[in-house]
């Protein structure tokens, strides 16, 4: 299995690497992991892995600016089904559009827009930093063996309004729902970052090498 992990100059992509590398070991999974800004080696991929760190609008030209490489992931995710999981900002260029610094495109994969947290409590910080519980809110193979309150690490401001509530997986609770997790078909994203979320995240990605949408 060749798992591609999108090199456009955000994220944190060894310890991404690192970590899908571990959860397959810990799987018995063959799986060799490239990190690339290659359109062509994205493109033949059968599995891709989107992280991202920083701003929407940063993001989204950091990743327009790989030549062919929007291209390459239509084709691959959108064309010939390949699993998709997109991490932390890499989840929030799904959405139709972001708000943050001004309206920015997104990917239009999963309907909606990526909005600023507001929480109802004002002693609440924005950024939301730290251990949350995952809250599901329907099953998905992504979250396979995932315990009744599982935390993760998150580390955002912003998160995906799915205009669709079908898209939402899990959630989790900072002064109101906050979406964790998102899926349709063949693509998934999590808000929060797999490889910092010890033995959940581990299982997160594991299940991920072996989803068959």
């Amino acid at each position: 299995m060749r798992v591609a992990i999108v090199d456009f100059g955000s994220g944190n992509l060894r310890s991404a690497a690192r970590a899908l590398e571990r959860a397959a070991r810990d799987a018995a999974l063959a799986c060799a992991v490239d990190v690339t800004a290659d359109a062509a080696a994205v493109a033949a991929a059968d599995r891709i892995v989107l992280p991202g760190d920083g701003a929407f609008a940063d993001c989204r030209r950091g990743l327009e600016a790989l030549p062919g490489m929007v291209e390459a992931l239509a084709l691959a995710v959108q064309r010939r089904g390949v699993p998709f999981l997109g991490i932390c900002v890499g989840m929030q260029l799904l959405a139709t559009r972001g708000t943050e610094h001004g309206v920015t495109p997104g990917l239009d994969w999963i309907a909606g827009e990526c909005v600023r947290l507001a929480p109802a409590d004002p002693l609440l910080k924005v950024p939301h930093m730290g251990w949350n519980e995952l809250l599901p809110r329907r099953a998905h193979p992504l979250l396979d063996g995932i315990d009744a309150g599982a935390h993760a690490y998150f580390v955002h401001s912003f998160h995906v309004v799915a205009r669709d509530p079908a898209d939402v997986v899990a959630t989790t609770s900072h002064g109101g729902d906050v979406t964790a997790v998102v899926a349709r078909a063949n693509i998934a994203g999590t808000q929060f970052d797999p490889e910092k979320s010890q033995a959940t995240g581990l299982r997160i990605l594991a299940n991920f090498l072996r989803w068959r949408p």
